[in-house]
Protein backbone atom coordinates (compact mmCIF):
# COMPACT_ATOMS: atom_id res chain seq x y z
CA UNK A 1 0.00 0.00 0.00
CA UNK A 2 1.36 3.21 -1.25
CA UNK A 3 0.75 6.30 1.36
CA UNK A 4 0.92 9.96 0.34
CA UNK A 5 3.78 11.50 2.54
CA UNK A 6 5.25 14.69 2.93
CA UNK A 7 8.24 13.03 0.51
CA UNK A 8 6.61 12.13 -1.92
CA UNK A 9 4.78 15.58 -2.22
CA UNK A 10 7.79 17.29 -2.58
CA UNK A 11 9.17 14.84 -4.99
CA UNK A 12 6.08 15.95 -7.53
CA UNK A 13 6.30 19.58 -6.66
CA UNK A 14 9.99 19.82 -8.32
CA UNK A 15 8.30 22.31 -10.94
CA UNK A 16 7.69 24.61 -7.33
CA UNK A 17 11.06 24.22 -6.20
CA UNK A 18 9.33 21.48 -3.57
CA UNK A 19 7.20 23.94 -1.38
CA UNK A 20 4.31 22.74 -0.41
CA UNK A 21 2.19 26.07 0.63
CA UNK A 22 2.15 27.74 -2.59
CA UNK A 23 2.11 24.72 -4.78
CA UNK A 24 -1.38 24.94 -7.39
CA UNK A 25 -0.91 21.90 -9.45
CA UNK A 26 -0.49 18.19 -7.70
CA UNK A 27 0.08 14.64 -10.29
CA UNK A 28 -0.33 11.82 -8.02
CA UNK A 29 -1.47 9.01 -10.72
CA UNK A 30 -0.52 5.53 -11.34
CA UNK A 31 0.37 5.22 -7.85
CA UNK A 32 -1.50 2.60 -6.38
CA UNK A 33 -2.14 4.95 -3.61
CA UNK A 34 -5.22 3.48 -1.66
CA UNK A 35 -6.51 6.41 0.66
CA UNK A 36 -6.69 10.37 0.12
CA UNK A 37 -4.80 11.83 3.19
CA UNK A 38 -2.47 15.01 3.96
CA UNK A 39 -3.54 16.65 0.59
CA UNK A 40 -5.75 19.36 1.98
CA UNK A 41 -3.25 20.31 5.40
CA UNK A 42 -0.39 20.63 3.18
CA UNK A 43 -1.44 22.18 0.05
CA UNK A 44 -4.16 24.32 0.92
CA UNK A 45 -4.18 26.15 -2.51
CA UNK A 46 -3.92 23.69 -5.16
CA UNK A 47 -5.86 24.24 -8.03
CA UNK A 48 -5.81 21.21 -10.29
CA UNK A 49 -5.20 17.78 -8.70
CA UNK A 50 -4.45 14.66 -10.78
CA UNK A 51 -5.77 11.11 -9.08
CA UNK A 52 -6.40 9.30 -11.59
CA UNK A 53 -5.54 5.22 -11.93
CA UNK A 54 -5.18 4.45 -8.16
CA UNK A 55 -6.79 2.17 -6.14
CA UNK A 56 -8.97 5.08 -4.29
CA UNK A 57 -12.08 3.62 -2.85
CA UNK A 58 -13.19 6.58 -1.51
CA UNK A 59 -13.29 10.57 -1.63
CA UNK A 60 -12.24 12.52 1.75
CA UNK A 61 -9.57 14.81 3.05
CA UNK A 62 -10.35 17.63 0.40
CA UNK A 63 -12.91 19.83 1.97
CA UNK A 64 -10.13 22.45 2.71
CA UNK A 65 -9.39 22.79 -0.66
CA UNK A 66 -11.40 25.74 -1.35
CA UNK A 67 -9.31 27.11 -4.75
CA UNK A 68 -9.58 23.33 -6.45
CA UNK A 69 -11.31 23.83 -9.73
CA UNK A 70 -10.07 20.60 -11.32
CA UNK A 71 -10.17 17.45 -9.56
CA UNK A 72 -9.68 13.71 -11.47
CA UNK A 73 -10.45 10.71 -10.05
CA UNK A 74 -11.14 8.63 -13.10
CA UNK A 75 -9.81 4.59 -12.76
CA UNK A 76 -10.07 4.63 -8.91
CA UNK A 77 -12.38 2.14 -6.92
CA UNK A 78 -14.63 4.89 -5.83
CA UNK A 79 -18.76 4.11 -5.02
CA UNK A 80 -20.55 7.20 -3.72
CA UNK A 81 -20.18 10.76 -4.71
CA UNK A 82 -19.55 12.69 -1.03
CA UNK A 83 -17.25 14.83 0.99
CA UNK A 84 -16.64 17.98 -2.20
CA UNK A 85 -18.74 20.26 -0.57
CA UNK A 86 -16.11 22.37 0.71
CA UNK A 87 -14.49 22.67 -2.70
CA UNK A 88 -16.01 25.81 -3.16
CA UNK A 89 -14.69 26.61 -6.48
CA UNK A 90 -14.95 23.44 -8.40
CA UNK A 91 -15.75 23.28 -11.84
CA UNK A 92 -14.97 19.68 -13.50
CA UNK A 93 -14.64 16.20 -11.83
CA UNK A 94 -13.63 13.85 -13.20
CA UNK A 95 -15.12 10.29 -12.35
CA UNK A 96 -14.37 8.03 -15.38
CA UNK A 97 -14.25 4.27 -14.87
CA UNK A 98 -15.15 4.28 -11.32
CA UNK A 99 -18.17 1.92 -9.55
CA UNK A 100 -20.44 4.74 -8.62
CA UNK A 101 -23.95 2.81 -8.18
CA UNK A 102 -25.45 5.21 -5.78
CA UNK A 103 -26.20 7.68 -8.62
CA UNK A 104 -28.60 9.27 -6.13
CA UNK A 105 -25.47 10.47 -3.93
CA UNK A 106 -24.64 12.78 -7.43
CA UNK A 107 -27.23 15.29 -5.66
CA UNK A 108 -24.25 16.34 -3.34
CA UNK A 109 -23.06 18.09 -5.71
CA UNK A 110 -25.68 20.97 -5.88
CA UNK A 111 -23.60 22.88 -3.12
CA UNK A 112 -20.85 23.15 -5.66
CA UNK A 113 -22.31 26.16 -7.33
CA UNK A 114 -19.30 26.56 -10.05
CA UNK A 115 -19.44 22.91 -11.42
CA UNK A 116 -19.80 23.14 -14.66
CA UNK A 117 -18.34 19.87 -16.05
CA UNK A 118 -19.40 16.05 -15.16
CA UNK A 119 -17.75 12.85 -16.46
CA UNK A 120 -19.49 9.56 -14.90
CA UNK A 121 -18.62 7.05 -18.00
CA UNK A 122 -17.99 3.87 -17.31
CA UNK A 123 -19.27 3.92 -14.05
CA UNK A 124 -22.45 1.44 -13.29
CA UNK A 125 -24.73 4.02 -12.83
CA UNK A 126 -24.25 5.69 -16.20
CA UNK A 127 -26.73 1.94 -17.24
CA UNK A 128 -29.66 3.16 -15.58
CA UNK A 129 -32.19 4.15 -17.57
CA UNK A 130 -32.94 7.65 -17.10
CA UNK A 131 -29.34 8.52 -16.00
CA UNK A 132 -28.63 11.54 -18.07
CA UNK A 133 -32.05 13.11 -17.27
CA UNK A 134 -31.88 12.87 -13.39
CA UNK A 135 -28.51 13.88 -13.54
CA UNK A 136 -29.17 17.16 -15.81
CA UNK A 137 -32.50 18.22 -13.49
CA UNK A 138 -30.67 17.44 -10.21
CA UNK A 139 -27.55 19.26 -11.20
CA UNK A 140 -29.14 22.73 -12.92
CA UNK A 141 -25.52 24.73 -12.82
CA UNK A 142 -24.21 21.64 -14.67
CA UNK A 143 -23.37 22.75 -18.82
CA UNK A 144 -21.60 19.54 -20.10
CA UNK A 145 -22.43 15.93 -18.89
CA UNK A 146 -19.66 13.05 -20.24
CA UNK A 147 -18.67 15.06 -22.70
CA UNK A 148 -21.74 16.38 -24.03
CA UNK A 149 -23.02 20.18 -23.93
CA UNK A 150 -26.50 20.06 -22.40
CA UNK A 151 -29.30 22.13 -24.24
CA UNK A 152 -31.59 24.43 -22.94
CA UNK A 153 -34.73 22.55 -24.60
CA UNK A 154 -32.80 18.96 -22.73
CA UNK A 155 -32.82 20.72 -18.75
CA UNK A 156 -36.24 21.70 -19.62
CA UNK A 157 -37.94 18.36 -20.19
CA UNK A 158 -35.67 16.70 -17.28
CA UNK A 159 -37.03 19.28 -15.33
CA UNK A 160 -40.80 18.03 -15.98
CA UNK A 161 -40.05 14.35 -16.18
CA UNK A 162 -37.44 14.99 -12.30
CA UNK A 163 -40.12 12.56 -10.34
CA UNK A 164 -40.71 10.24 -12.65
CA UNK A 165 -36.71 9.49 -13.24
CA UNK A 166 -35.85 9.60 -9.46
CA UNK A 167 -38.76 6.78 -9.01
CA UNK A 168 -37.39 4.64 -11.35
CA UNK A 169 -33.35 5.53 -10.42
CA UNK A 170 -33.85 4.76 -6.86
CA UNK A 171 -35.60 1.16 -7.79
CA UNK A 172 -32.38 0.47 -9.70
CA UNK A 173 -30.33 1.14 -7.20
CA UNK A 174 -31.83 -0.80 -4.77
CA UNK A 175 -31.24 -3.72 -7.26
CA UNK A 176 -27.45 -2.74 -7.79
CA UNK A 177 -27.08 -2.74 -4.25
CA UNK A 178 -28.74 -5.76 -3.30
CA UNK A 179 -26.21 -7.14 -6.56
CA UNK A 180 -23.17 -5.53 -4.35
CA UNK A 181 -23.67 -7.10 -1.15
CA UNK A 182 -24.30 -10.12 -2.49
CA UNK A 183 -20.63 -9.79 -4.32
CA UNK A 184 -18.97 -8.34 -1.13
CA UNK A 185 -20.17 -11.68 0.65
CA UNK A 186 -19.19 -14.15 -2.03
CA UNK A 187 -15.51 -12.26 -2.32
CA UNK A 188 -15.28 -12.39 1.71
CA UNK A 189 -16.11 -16.29 1.53
CA UNK A 190 -13.84 -16.60 -1.26
CA UNK A 191 -11.11 -14.69 0.45
CA UNK A 192 -11.57 -17.11 4.08
CA UNK A 193 -11.10 -20.26 1.73
CA UNK A 194 -8.04 -18.73 -0.08
CA UNK A 195 -6.73 -17.99 3.59
CA UNK A 196 -7.43 -21.66 4.51
CA UNK A 197 -5.57 -23.31 1.70
CA UNK A 198 -2.61 -20.45 1.58
CA UNK A 199 -0.30 -22.93 3.06
CA UNK A 200 -1.58 -25.83 0.64
CA UNK A 201 -1.04 -22.91 -2.40
CA UNK A 202 2.69 -22.61 -1.28
CA UNK A 203 4.00 -25.53 -0.99
CA UNK A 204 2.28 -26.49 -4.30
CA UNK A 205 4.08 -23.50 -5.76
CA UNK A 206 6.76 -24.93 -4.65
CA UNK A 207 6.52 -27.91 -6.10
CA UNK A 208 5.59 -26.79 -9.83
CA UNK A 209 7.62 -26.43 -12.46
CA UNK A 210 7.45 -23.47 -14.80
CA UNK A 211 4.96 -25.09 -16.71
CA UNK A 212 2.34 -25.46 -13.86
CA UNK A 213 2.72 -21.83 -12.91
CA UNK A 214 2.03 -20.92 -16.86
CA UNK A 215 -0.57 -23.00 -16.21
CA UNK A 216 -2.05 -21.46 -12.96
CA UNK A 217 -1.19 -17.96 -14.40
CA UNK A 218 -3.78 -18.45 -17.34
CA UNK A 219 -6.16 -20.26 -15.09
CA UNK A 220 -6.66 -16.64 -13.58
CA UNK A 221 -6.65 -14.27 -16.45
CA UNK A 222 -9.08 -16.47 -18.25
CA UNK A 223 -11.55 -17.18 -15.30
CA UNK A 224 -14.68 -14.81 -15.22
CA UNK A 225 -15.93 -12.73 -12.13
CA UNK A 226 -17.12 -9.54 -11.88
CA UNK A 227 -15.71 -5.97 -12.45
CA UNK A 228 -15.94 -5.15 -9.02
CA UNK A 229 -13.47 -3.12 -6.46
CA UNK A 230 -12.97 -5.90 -4.70
CA UNK A 231 -11.83 -7.76 -8.23
CA UNK A 232 -9.74 -4.91 -8.76
CA UNK A 233 -7.90 -4.76 -5.99
CA UNK A 234 -7.26 -8.74 -6.34
CA UNK A 235 -5.52 -8.07 -9.93
CA UNK A 236 -3.31 -5.87 -8.61
CA UNK A 237 -2.01 -7.62 -5.47
CA UNK A 238 -1.89 -10.79 -7.87
CA UNK A 239 0.74 -8.43 -10.08
CA UNK A 240 2.05 -6.63 -7.27
CA UNK A 241 3.27 -10.25 -6.13
CA UNK A 242 4.45 -11.69 -9.32
CA UNK A 243 6.45 -8.02 -9.99
CA UNK A 244 8.01 -9.07 -6.32
CA UNK A 245 9.17 -13.22 -7.22
CA UNK A 246 10.47 -11.54 -10.58
CA UNK A 247 12.53 -8.96 -8.72
CA UNK A 248 13.75 -11.40 -5.84
CA UNK A 249 14.77 -13.63 -9.15
CA UNK A 250 16.73 -11.02 -10.81
CA UNK A 251 18.26 -10.01 -7.64
CA UNK A 252 19.60 -13.86 -7.32
CA UNK A 253 20.81 -13.95 -10.14
CA UNK A 254 22.74 -10.81 -10.41
CA UNK A 255 25.03 -11.64 -7.53
CA UNK A 256 28.23 -11.75 -8.08
CA UNK A 257 30.22 -14.84 -7.80
CA UNK A 258 33.60 -15.32 -5.40
CA UNK A 259 36.20 -14.46 -7.62
CA UNK A 260 39.17 -15.77 -5.78
CA UNK A 261 39.34 -18.45 -2.88
CA UNK A 262 39.76 -18.36 0.87
CA UNK A 263 43.56 -18.06 0.42
CA UNK A 264 43.48 -16.07 -2.60
CA UNK A 265 44.30 -18.04 -5.36
CA UNK A 266 41.98 -17.22 -8.56
CA UNK A 267 38.82 -19.27 -9.19
CA UNK A 268 38.03 -20.95 -12.68
CA UNK A 269 34.15 -19.19 -13.35
CA UNK A 270 31.97 -19.51 -16.25
CA UNK A 271 28.24 -17.82 -16.49
CA UNK A 272 28.63 -16.19 -19.69
CA UNK A 273 26.72 -17.58 -23.14
CA UNK A 274 26.47 -16.39 -26.45
CA UNK A 275 26.57 -12.73 -26.84
CA UNK A 276 27.41 -9.96 -29.27
CA UNK A 277 30.88 -8.96 -28.99
CA UNK A 278 29.86 -5.62 -27.93
CA UNK A 279 29.26 -7.02 -24.84
CA UNK A 280 32.27 -8.25 -24.43
CA UNK A 281 35.42 -7.63 -21.93
CA UNK A 282 38.55 -9.01 -21.77
CA UNK A 283 41.11 -8.72 -19.12
CA UNK A 284 44.49 -10.48 -19.34
CA UNK A 285 46.50 -10.57 -16.39
CA UNK A 286 49.84 -12.01 -15.96
CA UNK A 287 48.45 -15.31 -14.18
CA UNK A 288 44.77 -15.61 -15.36
CA UNK A 289 41.91 -14.22 -17.80
CA UNK A 290 38.79 -12.80 -17.12
CA UNK A 291 35.74 -12.01 -19.71
CA UNK A 292 32.93 -10.04 -18.55
CA UNK A 293 29.67 -10.70 -20.97
CA UNK A 294 26.57 -8.64 -19.84
CA UNK A 295 27.62 -9.31 -16.08
CA UNK A 296 28.43 -12.24 -16.34
CA UNK A 297 31.74 -13.72 -15.88
CA UNK A 298 34.12 -16.32 -17.06
CA UNK A 299 37.56 -16.69 -15.36
CA UNK A 300 40.35 -19.13 -15.88
CA UNK A 301 43.81 -19.77 -14.18
CA UNK A 302 46.72 -19.83 -16.70
CA UNK A 303 49.56 -22.26 -16.31
CA UNK A 304 52.36 -19.89 -17.14
CA UNK A 305 52.64 -16.38 -16.69
CA UNK A 306 52.20 -14.36 -19.68
CA UNK A 307 52.63 -10.67 -21.54
CA UNK A 308 48.94 -8.87 -21.09
CA UNK A 309 50.39 -6.17 -22.97
CA UNK A 310 51.59 -8.20 -25.63
CA UNK A 311 48.06 -9.79 -26.00
CA UNK A 312 45.78 -9.58 -28.53
CA UNK A 313 42.02 -11.07 -29.02
CA UNK A 314 39.88 -12.06 -31.92
CA UNK A 315 36.42 -13.50 -32.50
CA UNK A 316 35.08 -15.46 -35.18
CA UNK A 317 32.42 -14.13 -37.46
CA UNK A 318 30.52 -17.45 -38.15
CA UNK A 319 31.53 -19.52 -35.25
CA UNK A 320 31.58 -16.82 -32.54
CA UNK A 321 34.44 -18.08 -31.06
CA UNK A 322 36.98 -16.17 -28.97
CA UNK A 323 40.64 -16.18 -29.38
CA UNK A 324 42.79 -14.67 -26.87
CA UNK A 325 46.53 -14.83 -27.87
CA UNK A 326 48.98 -14.01 -24.93
CA UNK A 327 52.70 -14.73 -25.36
CA UNK A 328 54.63 -16.04 -22.43
CA UNK A 329 56.52 -13.83 -20.26
CA UNK A 330 60.39 -14.33 -20.41
CA UNK A 331 61.10 -14.81 -16.62
CA UNK A 332 59.89 -11.70 -14.21
CA UNK A 333 57.59 -9.00 -15.55
CA UNK A 334 58.78 -5.73 -14.93
CA UNK A 335 57.00 -3.02 -15.28
CA UNK A 336 58.39 -0.27 -18.21
CA UNK A 337 57.62 3.66 -17.76
CA UNK A 338 56.54 4.76 -21.15
CA UNK A 339 56.24 8.19 -22.33
CA UNK A 340 53.96 8.98 -24.93
CA UNK A 341 54.92 11.03 -28.02
CA UNK A 342 53.07 14.08 -27.14
CA UNK A 343 55.06 13.83 -23.41
CA UNK A 344 58.04 13.44 -25.32
CA UNK A 345 57.59 16.45 -27.71
CA UNK A 346 57.01 18.78 -24.54
CA UNK A 347 60.02 17.77 -22.75
CA UNK A 348 61.78 18.77 -26.05
CA UNK A 349 60.22 21.77 -26.47
CA UNK A 350 60.73 22.70 -22.95
CA UNK A 351 64.60 21.67 -22.88
CA UNK A 352 65.20 23.91 -25.86
CA UNK A 353 63.37 26.96 -24.33
CA UNK A 354 65.20 26.46 -21.26
CA UNK A 355 68.94 26.32 -23.30
CA UNK A 356 67.78 29.36 -24.97
CA UNK A 357 67.06 31.26 -21.77
CA UNK A 358 70.01 30.22 -20.28
CA UNK A 359 72.46 31.64 -23.83
CA UNK A 360 70.60 34.26 -23.14
CA UNK A 361 71.53 35.36 -19.53
CA UNK A 362 75.50 34.55 -20.88
CA UNK A 363 78.03 37.73 -22.36
CA UNK A 364 79.15 37.53 -25.94
CA UNK A 365 82.26 36.87 -26.72
CA UNK A 366 84.28 36.82 -29.72
CA UNK A 367 85.35 33.52 -31.36
CA UNK A 368 89.48 33.32 -31.11
CA UNK A 369 89.45 30.16 -33.00
CA UNK A 370 90.67 30.44 -36.44
CA UNK A 371 89.18 27.58 -37.89
CA UNK A 372 85.51 28.66 -36.37
CA UNK A 373 86.27 32.04 -38.29
CA UNK A 374 82.96 32.84 -41.09
CA UNK A 375 83.67 36.80 -41.63
CA UNK A 376 86.90 38.43 -42.74
CA UNK A 377 89.97 39.00 -40.99
CA UNK A 378 90.73 42.85 -41.74
CA UNK A 379 93.89 42.25 -39.52
CA UNK A 380 95.56 40.08 -42.02
CA UNK A 381 94.94 42.29 -45.20
CA UNK A 382 98.90 42.63 -45.55
CA UNK A 383 100.84 39.61 -45.75
CA UNK A 384 103.54 39.95 -43.24
CA UNK A 385 106.71 39.42 -45.89
CA UNK A 386 105.22 43.18 -47.50
CA UNK A 387 105.33 44.92 -43.93
CA UNK A 388 108.95 43.27 -43.54
CA UNK A 389 110.23 44.74 -47.19
CA UNK A 390 108.47 48.22 -45.82
CA UNK A 391 105.06 49.72 -46.05
CA UNK A 392 105.45 51.18 -49.31
CA UNK A 393 106.70 49.20 -52.03
CA UNK A 394 108.45 51.38 -55.15
CA UNK A 395 107.08 50.00 -58.46
CA UNK A 396 110.26 49.02 -61.10
CA UNK A 397 111.14 51.29 -63.59
CA UNK A 398 109.76 51.44 -66.71
CA UNK A 399 112.65 50.49 -69.77
CA UNK A 400 110.61 51.09 -72.66
CA UNK A 401 111.59 54.11 -74.85
CA UNK A 402 109.09 57.44 -74.73
CA UNK A 403 107.07 58.05 -77.86
CA UNK A 404 107.99 60.57 -80.13
CA UNK A 405 105.25 63.10 -79.61
CA UNK A 406 106.82 62.97 -75.77
CA UNK A 407 107.88 66.19 -74.60
CA UNK A 408 110.08 66.86 -71.45
CA UNK A 409 108.96 69.64 -69.64
CA UNK A 410 111.09 70.62 -66.85
CA UNK A 411 108.66 72.75 -65.06
CA UNK A 412 106.21 69.39 -64.40
CA UNK A 413 106.82 67.36 -61.72
CA UNK A 414 107.67 63.45 -61.60
CA UNK A 415 104.51 61.41 -61.43
CA UNK A 416 106.24 59.19 -59.02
Amino acid sequence: MVHITEDLIRRRAEHNDGELFSLEELSLHQLDIERIQHIDRWCSKLVILYLQNNLIPRIENLGHLKRLQYLNLALNNIEVIENLEGCESLQKLDLMVNFVGRLSSVESLRHNVHLRDLCLMGNPCSQFEGYRQYVVAALPQLQCLDGTEISRSERIQASHCLTEVRRRIQEEEKEYLKRRAEQKEAMRRKGGDMDSLENQDLQEKQRSSEADEERQEQEFWQKPCAFTPESRLQVHHHLQEKRKVKEKKTEEKQTCPALFGANGQVLNINEAKHMDTSLIDADVQPTYVRVSIKGKIFQIVLPAEVKPDSSTAQRSQTTGHLLLTMPLADGEIKGHRTVSHQRKACQSRHGALQEASERKNLPERLEVDPSKRSSIDFTNIVSQESSREGRWKTPPLSTDSPSEEFVDDPDVPPLV
